[in-house]
């Protein structure tokens, strides 16, 4: 992992995802009941959570959780234990709290200043294919119920003459940090429609269908801002499973200074200098300290 990559929350590769154990029942049976197994417990997209930290559970507590879980996936190996995540959304908060050992349910993105990047990814992970499983309860083909296969990352139809198998899907999106033409150094930020006035952030959109991301930079850009973009360049990316996403952050020059905002989805846009920048940055308002918009603007604030 490279060292720009390793500040972006909610990924890097830390759990082995043992892709080879979710076809096998019987060994999936056997890690549940392993004492040095984990499972991390959620409850509507929120996680279980104890002293600011969430909960994991082990020894007699996984029986106790499992007995009452709609779904129980399987994450990945940690250092030879076996790591799970059990969704207790059928109950109501209170006993999925009293169940588990928790104070509180509360969504991962208001404790991630204080987790570890092992710790926010997994629960993030944790979140994005439980919430899948929730959506997924039934087949777009044929209307009939879904079933859990693969340790919890298949679905498969259970009808007989359908048997359609479903596989967690991502939605991309791409978001830009669009650099002015001509001195001095000045980038885009914009303000979406419903945030509150002065909120300004770096500009995105999903990728449409036979779309190429680069594709989509461009499309984007123009259709929000009025911008056409040249020196289209990827910078990284970010799993962020909210409930879905997956961010692909570029960087790209504007052809020329001029702005047109949509009215709709922007409000506001205008080119920043970097003391600008730094200004609110001292403020705290220089986007979400957990979000790629804010790597992609503190790199460009540390290049001048």
């Amino acid at each position: 992992m490279r060292a720009d990559e390793a500040v972006l929350a909610y990924g890097g590769g830390w759990l082995d995802r043992a892709g080879e154990l979710r076809a096998d029942p019987e060994r999936m049976a056997a890690l549940l009941a392993d004492p040095g197994s984990v499972v991390l417990p959620l409850w509507r997209d929120r996680c279980l959570a104890r002293a600011d930290a969430p909960v994991r559970l082990t020894g007699e507590r996984v029986a106790e959780a499992l007995a009452v879980a709609d779904e129980t996936v399987f994450l990945g190996m940690d250092d030879g234990s076996a790591v799970f995540a059990a969704d207790l959304s059928g109950l109501p908060e209170a006993a999925a709290v009293e169940v588990t050992g928790a104070s509180e349910a509360v969504d991962v993105r208001a404790l991630v200043g204080r987790l570890g990047p092992a710790e926010a990814a997994a629960q993030a992970y944790a979140r994005g294919l439980l919430h899948w499983h929730r959506q997924q309860r039934f087949c777009g083909a044929c209307g009939a119920s879904t079933a859990a296969r693969g340790g919890g990352h298949v679905r498969s139809c259970t009808r007989a003459d359908c048997g359609r198998l479903l596989f967690p899907r991502i939605e991309p999106a791409v978001i830009v940090l669009v650099e002015a033409p001509g001195a001095p150094d000045r980038c885009l930020l914009a303000r979406h429609a419903g945030a509150r006035e002065g909120a300004y952030s770096t500009l995105a959109g999903f990728v449409e269908v036979g779309e190429s991301l680069e594709d989509a930079v461009r499309r984007e850009m123009a259709e929000e801002a009025g911008v056409t973009v040249t020196d289209v360049r990827y910078v990284g990316s970010q799993a962020w499973p909210f409930p879905a996403g997956l961010m692909v952050g570029f960087r790209a020059t504007a052809a020329s200074e001029e702005v047109r905002v949509d009215g709709e989805e922007l409000v506001e846009a205008r080119w920043f200098t970097r003391d600008e920048l730094r200004e609110r940055a001292a403020e705290g308002r220089l986007g979400r300290v957990d979000s790629i918009d804010h790597h992609l603007l503190h790199r460009w604030l540390a290049e001048g």
